[in-house]
């Protein structure tokens, strides 16, 4: 029985295709139709129908992941959205906080809200914080806001009122009103989105999940029925931006829960790759052809968070849209393959705009003329112009060069290698400041982490990040140039809930605990009920937790055990531990407050490949199939060094840079001083050389 996982991307469609009876994984790459994501995942499927090497009858489920929802919320091409709010209230998501993400810079610039002021209704109710009616919903009001909203041609709607995280009635009351008068129009409640305080917060969540719902309804709709008209007929999956796989019913539902989709299948296949090779602390690099994703996993489970932001600006905590959704941990920015190079005011700029797939970079020659970084790596030698995706695609080294060196090397007085390595070491750069982010600002020593590589241009970039951070060893998985697809193979089927429920833990809050969590339990299984797949289903709890007095918390895992007995004493000491490991001192006299509360479902055993196999026998014939120039500034610029097929490189064997290492869907650049090798698993590990 088969399972079809893939990963839409900014420039390359990843399959992976795993046969559940063998264990074996197929793998492969397309160009991305960015203008229809679905058609490239279509037509590569029927191809390998026609040619029989795909037979729908087996296929038992399919696996996807998707940047829809993250795109549409970036290029802001969502859906013509209103927002109704309490009165008084109209202008809590324009306003947004008042704390300024950059104190010196007297010319912020702020994210692009989805709707104008224009878009935003006011109706009559009032609630307290603890859910009691101060002023009840004006029926009145809210069916003439309904037919104004009906008359202007909107598409989806976000009910917010004040409070109702602690009361969903009035919301619920509304989106009746809404359902008679205007029965087009997609609702969404922040009473089902975000029943969490904090208005702006719960706001931009609810709205952001109604900007995108009828886009990424429409294409997971559209996606299937061309899948069934293909013959597969099984249903859908959709991986979370938790790192859990959903049905497509829950994600055109909750489309905001997908926003991260991609990068966090992405983080799991690295947590795997962490566990065969025995390294707990990771370090998660994918770089594809649009953008570079960066993670961390600690104690081999990826770290995340549960409220992270879009569209943020210079990576500034507090200048992004937030949103109020568990997501796995991660930083992306704009640094792919892709990025374009320019110079200006005497300096070469990387990204963060993108050919993307269409036209693409100049060297794919598809009509791009803008040079990008994959231009710049095929000047420098890192890539084989015939053999770019297995062959698939022959780059045009010419073309290339005269773009770094018209675009990059006239403008600024180099020659076309130093052109190119600028544009080279830019990015680098940029990719080393997101890094020192996720490790040593976030509390991580670097030091004491492995970094796994991924996505196409990552196993280039990678050595040069470890030597910049002092990381001893790479780890470049085999499949890496579609490390998002293989990630969804390992993933569980996941469901996650929050709210919030302000409780201060002084003796007496063990009854508070225990019904929360029972409110939490049942929302949760409901919905784990409808999630594919068969097994038990373990729950995890966790809270946010601060001083009392605090303006912000930290999340705590709490034990895995039901909520009973002396909960309040546990949470107590964890939040105490996590407190320490986060700030280096604990005040035991101070009082605790729980403001969020959070449970996740998992059904054990969903994975749709626990032992996966990427064919690790080694290809008969020498491993160094030639030799090229490539630029290493270590020995002087342009160095012939030996060009390694890593299909054929045989375990334990130990080759030393400078070297390329070439697969079919990536190339691996080992420095000069590093070694690399492959591992009993096929994984190639390159340990970094200390000599510099």
């Amino acid at each position: 029985m088969l399972q079809i996982a893939f990963d839409i991307g900014g420039t390359f469609t990843d399959f992976a295709l795993f046969d559940s009876s063998t264990g074996r994984v197929e793998i492969w790459k397309v160009l991305t139709t960015q203008r229809e994501p679905a058609r490239a995942v279509i037509e590569s499927l029927a191809a390998r129908v026609g040619a029989g090497l795909l037979l729908v009858d087996e296929v038992q489920g399919v696996l996807h992941a998707t940047t829809i929802a993250t795109n549409a919320i970036l290029e802001r091409k969502g859906s013509r959205t209103a927002l109704i709010t309490t009165a008084g209230f109209r202008d809590v998501l324009l306003i947004g906080r008042q704390k300024r993400y950059d104190t010196n810079n007297l010319h912020l610039d702020k994210p692009t809200p989805f709707l104008e002021r224009a878009d935003i209704f006011e109706v009559a109710e009032r609630l307290s914080p603890d859910g009691s009616v101060i002023a009840t919903l004006d029926i009145a009001a809210a069916r003439s806001v309904a037919g104004r909203i009906r008359a202007g041609g909107y598409r989806s709607v976000a009910i917010v009122f004040l409070h109702a995280y602690a009361n969903p009635a009035h919301e619920q009351r509304m989106a009746d009103v809404l359902a008679d008068v205007a029965p087009d129009v997609d609702i969404t409640m922040s009473s089902a989105i975000s029943p969490k305080f904090r208005e702006y917060e719960r706001t931009s969540t609810t709205v952001a999940n109604a900007y995108i719902k009828p886009l990424v309804d429409g294409y997971l709709s559209a996606l299937q029925g061309s899948l069934r008209e293909l013959g597969i007929g099984t249903d859908l999956s959709i991986m979370q931006s938790n790192g859990g796989l959903a049905s497509s019913e829950l994600a055109r539902a909750y489309p905001i829960r997908i926003v991260e989709s991609g990068p966090a299948a992405g983080v799991l296949l690295c947590a795997e790759v962490g566990r065969e090779e025995g390294f707990d602390h990771v370090l998660s690099f994918d770089m594809g052809g649009t953008t570079a994703k960066l993670g961390a996993i600690d104690g081999g489970v990826p770290a995340v968070t549960p409220t992270f932001e879009v569209d943020m600006v210079g990576y500034r905590k507090g200048s992004g849209l937030p949103l109020n959704v568990m997501a796995i941990e991660l930083l992306e920015i704009g640094a792919g393959g892709g990025s374009l190079a320019r110079a200006r005011m005497g300096l070469i700029t990387v990204g963060p705009d993108s050919a993307g797939a269409e036209p693409g970079p100049i060297c794919y020659g598809r009509g791009g003329t803008d040079p990008t970084i994959t231009d710049a790596n095929l000047v420098l030698g890192y890539l084989d112009p015939a053999f770019f995706n297995g062959g698939a695609m022959r780059l045009d080294t010419d073309g290339a060069a005269d773009g770094i060196a018209r675009d990059v090397g006239a403008p600024l007085g180099l020659s076309l290698h130093e052109a190119a390595w600028g544009v080279h070491s830019v990015a680098n750069a940029n990719m080393e400041r997101a890094m020192r982010i996720v490790s040593i600002e976030r509390g991580r020593d670097p030091r004491h982490y492995a970094l796994v590589a991924f996505g196409g241009a990552g196993p280039v970039h990678a050595g040069r990040l470890a030597h910049a951070l002092d990381i001893p060893r790479v780890i470049v998985p085999r499949g890496a140039g579609v490390g998002s697809a293989l990630g969804l193979l390992v993933a569980e089927r996941k469901i996650d809930f929050g709210l919030t429920r302000v409780v201060r833990l002084d003796g007496t809050a063990q009854a508070a605990i225990t019904t929360i969590f029972a409110e939490l339990e049942q929302r949760v299984m409901a919905e784990a009920r409808r999630m594919q797949g068969q097994g038990d289903i373990t729950l995890h709890r966790s809270a946010s937790m601060h001083h009392v007095g605090q303006g912000y918390e930290i999340r705590v895992e709490l034990r895995a055990s039901p909520m009973d007995g002396d909960d309040e004493g546990a949470m107590r000491t964890a939040f105490y531990d996590r407190y320490k490991q986060e700030y280096g001192y604990v005040d035991p006299d101070s009082a605790i407050e729980v403001t969020d509360w959070h449970l996740i479902a998992v059904v054990v055993g969903s994975r749709a490949g626990s032992t996966l196999r990427l064919d690790n026998a080694v290809r008969g014939g020498a491993a160094v199939i030639g030799r090229r120039p490539a630029w290493f500034p270590e020995t002087g610029g342009m160095t012939e060094c030996p060009i390694i097929d890593r299909y054929a490189m045989p375990s334990g064997e130990v080759f030393t840079g400078p070297a390329l290492i070439e697969e079919r869907e990536s190339t691996t650049v080992v420095l000069p001083g590093d070694t690399a090798s492959i591992s009993v698993h096929g994984n190639l590990i390159i340990d970094i050389g200390r000599s510099r």
